[in-house]
C-alpha cells in the first residue's frame, strides 16, 4: 500500500485515542497531494441552519502545495512532552490547509465550551431565558400566606445575591408580611451533582456542586485576617452591593502544615478546615458550595429579614406542587449568558446550558455524565462529527475525548458567520515569540482550554482580504497528568511552564498560517 493509500485509511479507520496501525507512523503530516475526503466525509450530509453554501469536502489544490515542514519545525521545537495535533481549513470551502494527528482524539479541556454553545443556542434558542420563581402554596390574606413559600430555581448561573436581593423587595411589594407554612426551596427537577469533576480537590471554586437552584456560581467567599495571636474569619455570599454573613458553610483554622483544606459535608452544614501555615498574614477566596438551594435559601432568608418578614429554615424539596407565582426573575437572555461563558469559561454555566439543553430535548438526565452522552449523540448525529466522547459540558474533566478533524467539521458546520462564531471571545493577535502585536490585520474569535499537561484552542481566524480560517490545536500528556499526586493537583511541578510553551506554539501556527498568501 503507498502512502497516500496509508494516509486515506488512516483517515477513514482510526480510532479515537488511537494511532494508525498500518506504518505510516506515529504521526499523521498531510499533504495537499493526500487526500483528505475521508476526514469530514460525512459533514455534508446534514443540513443545518447557518451552514456554509459551498460544500464542506476538503478540495485538493495540488498545484499549491503548502510548507508542512515548517508546521512540523514548529512542533519539534516546542519542547512538548505528550502528543500535539491540529487542523486548519479554509472556513469558507472546507479545504485543509494543514494538519497534524487529525483523528487522534484528546482532552477539549474548556474547549468543550464551544460545543455546550452549539447545544444549547440550537435547542434553546438565542433568546431563552432562565426564571426563578417565588410560589404562594395557599392564599394570601391581609399579608399573610397561609401555606408554604417556595424559592423554585429554574437553572440560572448567573443568579447572584443582589439578584435574590431585588426579589426580597419585590415580595416585599406585594403586600407579603408573614408566612404561616414552610419555606421550601427546590432545584425544579434538575438533577443535583455534588461537584463537576470527582476527581479535581474538593477545595477548587471552578468545581462546585450543579443544581436546578444555584447562586454566586455556586461559591462562598472566606476572608481571613490576623488578629493578635488569633484569626479573624468570613464567610459570606457576597456581592459588590450585599455581603450576607452565611453559617451554611463553616471554616475551622487547625494548626497543621499538609492538608491545607480538608471538607466534609454535615447534612445541613458544610464543614471546612484550613492549615493555619498557609494562611500568612491574610486573604480571600472562593469556596464551593455543595448545596447549593439551601445556600440560596440561608442567603435569601437573610435579605428578607431586613424587610421585616422572617422565614423558617428553608428545607429542600425536590419538586414542588401549584401555587401562585409572586415574583418572577428573568435571566438575561441565552446569547448574553453563553458570550459571558466563552469569556470567562465558568464551568458552573458550561453545565447548567448542557443540562438545560438536554432537557429541552426532552430528556430527564439522572446527572452530568448522561446529559454529555446525549450532546454527544447530537454531535454524531446532526453535526455529523465521527468519534466525538464527552462527560461533561465544561471539559474540566480530562476523560472527554475529540479530534481535532472533528472539532474543526463542527466549526464548519456552523460557519464562520453563525452566531456561535460571533460568541466566541474575541483575542488580541500575538506573534511567534507570543507578544502582542498591536497593529494586525488578523481577527481572532476562539476558546481556549487548559487543564494541568492539557492545552487547546478552536476557532476562526479573520484575515484581511482572504476567506477566514477554522481551526483546532491541541496538545496533551495524558501519562504526565495522570502521575501528578492528589495534593499537588492545584499547581504540579512543571505544569506551568509545559503550559507555557503549549501556549506560544499556539501563536507560532496561527502566525504561520494567518501570514500565507489567500487561497
Amino acid at each position: 500500500m503507498d502512502r497516500l493509500a496509508r494516509v486515506r485509511a488512516c483517515l477513514h479507520a482510526a480510532a479515537p485515542g488511537m494511532c494508525c496501525a498500518m506504518g505510516c507512523g506515529e504521526k499523521i503530516m498531510l499533504t495537499r497531494r493526500a487526500a483528505l475526503g475521508g476526514m469530514f466525509a460525512s459533514v455534508g450530509q446534514v443540513a443545518l441552519a447557518e451552514a456554509p453554501v459551498a460544500s464542506l469536502r476538503p478540495l485538493l489544490r495540488p498545484d499549491r502545495a503548502l510548507a508542512r515542514r515548517t508546521a512540523a519545525e514548529l512542533v519539534a521545537d516546542a519542547r512538548i512532552s505528550g502528543k500535539t495535533g491540529f487542523v486548519v481549513a479554509n472556513a469558507r470551502t472546507g479545504e485543509i490547509l494543514d494538519a497534524l494527528n487529525p483523528v487522534l482524539a484528546m482532552p477539549p479541556a474548556s474547549v468543550t465550551k464551544t460545543l455546550t454553545t452549539q447545544y444549547a443556542l440550537e435547542a434553546l434558542g438565542p433568546t431563552h431565558r432562565f426564571v426563578t420563581r417565588l410560589i404562594a402554596t395557599g392564599p394570601v390574606t391581609d399579608g399573610r400566606l397561609e401555606g408554604d413559600l417556595v424559592l423554585l430555581g429554574g437553572g440560572d448561573p448567573h443568579l447572584d445575591t443582589t439578584g435574590l436581593a431585588e426579589m426580597a423587595a419585590a415580595l416585599k411589594a406585594t403586600g407579603l408580611r408573614e408566612i404561616a407554612g414552610r419555606f421550601l426551596v427546590s432545584g425544579g427537577g434538575f438533577p443535583h451533582v455534588a461537584r463537576i469533576d470527582p476527581d479535581q480537590p474538593d477545595y477548587l471554586g471552578y468545581n462546585p456542586a450543579v443544581a436546578g437552584l444555584n447562586l454566586n456560581l455556586n461559591r462562598v467567599h472566606f476572608e481571613w485576617k490576623r488578629e493578635g495571636d488569633g484569626w479573624d474569619v468570613s464567610m459570606d455570599a457576597r456581592t459588590e452591593s450585599y455581603r450576607p454573613d452565611v453559617t451554611l458553610a463553616r471554616m475551622e483554622i487547625v494548626d497543621r502544615k499538609f492538608p491545607v483544606y480538608t471538607y466534609s459535608n454535615g447534612g445541613r452544614t458544610e464543614r471546612w478546615t484550613v492549615a493555619e501555615n498557609a494562611l500568612g498574614k491574610g486573604g480571600s477566596r472562593w469556596l464551593p458550595v455543595r448545596q447549593p438551594e439551601l445556600y440560596a435559601g440561608e442567603v435569601f432568608q437573610s435579605l428578607l429579614r431586613t424587610h421585616g418578614i422572617v422565614l423558617p429554615r428553608a428545607i429542600l424539596a425536590e419538586r414542588v406542587g401549584v401555587g401562585t407565582v409572586l415574583v418572577r426573575r428573568f435571566s438575561p437572555p441565552l446569547a448574553e449568558i453563553l458570550r459571558s461563558l466563552l469569556k470567562h469559561s465558568t464551568n458552573l454555566t458550561a453545565e447548567v446550558a448542557g443540562l438545560s439543553a438536554s432537557r429541552a430535548r426532552g430528556l430527564e438526565p439522572e446527572d452530568l455524565a448522561q446529559s454529555a452522552e446525549a450532546m454527544t449523540g447530537w454531535l454524531r448525529d446532526r453535526m455529523g462529527l465521527r468519534h466525538p466522547e464527552f462527560v461533561d459540558h465544561s471539559g474540566l474533566s480530562d476523560r472527554s475525548r475529540i479530534s481535532p478533524a472533528d472539532l474543526v467539521a463542527m466549526l464548519l458546520r456552523t460557519g464562520p458567520d453563525s452566531t456561535l462564531a460571533s460568541l466566541l471571545k474575541p483575542m488580541r493577535i500575538h506573534d511567534d515569540k507570543g507578544n502582542l502585536v498591536p497593529d494586525s490585520t488578523l481577527r481572532l474569535n476562539a476558546k481556549t482550554g487548559t487543564l494541568n499537561f492539557v492545552s487547546a484552542l478552536a476557532g476562526f481566524l479573520y484575515r484581511d482580504q482572504a476567506d477566514p480560517l477554522a481551526f483546532a490545536i491541541f496538545a496533551a500528556d495524558m501519562p504526565r497528568r495522570a502521575a501528578i499526586r492528589p495534593e499537588d493537583r492545584e499547581r504540579p511541578a512543571g505544569a506551568k511552564g509545559w503550559n507555557s510553551r503549549a501556549v506560544r506554539l499556539k501563536w507560532q501556527l496561527l502566525d504561520l498560517w494567518g501570514a500565507r498568501e489567500p487561497v
